[in-house]
């Protein structure tokens, strides 16, 4: 996974006038999280940020203030609901070579077999255990022929070279579920044929 520069600043302001006022400049208030420090209040710039989000569990590399780079992956993201612009982002601070848990999204490919049944994603994202420098992007699982009743299961996914699942390996992530006719309730077709015959 490549790694994305952002330059950060740290801030001093708090509270949500001071959030409000960094949004209007076009940058994110953060927080950097990890390995046993404080909390470190981050300025990050809105579109370069906005822009690495558009990768699941971005590796971020963090200049601060100007000085040496720290890797980080994004921990929370808030935006707004109606907007969709970013409010806040809780960002983990992580090591060449740690381990971290993460969710990768779920991607399927081929068809259902013939019949109108519809799949379930039970899990729309796997969590994962993976080497911080190499988060998949995501996973691919192949449905290619099934039908009702089919479930594919955590531990039917192949993953990458170095990651591990992080959940039960019976854990239910697709399950195949047979169409619903839809028919009208029975008092309803009464009710019909008795407007009919009036």
């Amino acid at each position: 996974m490549s790694e994305v520069k952002i330059s950060a600043a740290t801030r001093t302001e708090f509270g949500k006038g001071a959030a409000r006022r960094i949004r209007r400049e076009n940058n994110v208030p953060g927080v950097l999280y990890g390995h046993g420090s404080d909390p470190l209040h981050l300025t990050l710039p809105g579109h370069d940020l906005l822009m690495a989000l558009r990768t699941p569990n971005v590796l971020i590399a963090l200049e601060v203030d100007g000085k040496t780079s720290e890797l980080a992956i994004p921990k929370s993201v808030q935006r707004d609901p109606l907007k969709g612009f970013l409010e806040h982002v809780d960002l983990l601070l992580v090591k060449r070579g740690e381990k971290v848990t993460v969710e990768v999204p779920v991607h399927t490919e081929g068809e259902l077999a013939p019949g109108g049944y519809l799949l379930e994603h039970v899990l729309n994202a796997l969590p994962v255990e993976a080497e911080a420098t190499h988060i998949p992007e995501s996973v691919t699982v192949s449905v290619e022929g099934l039908e009702a009743g089919a479930s594919i299961l955590a531990k039917d996914i192949t993953l990458p070279k170095g990651t591990t699942l992080a959940v039960e390996e019976d854990a239910v992530v697709l399950q195949v579920l047979a169409a619903q006719a839809e028919e009208a309730p029975e008092g309803e077709e009464a009710v019909e044929e008795e407007a009919a015959e009036a």
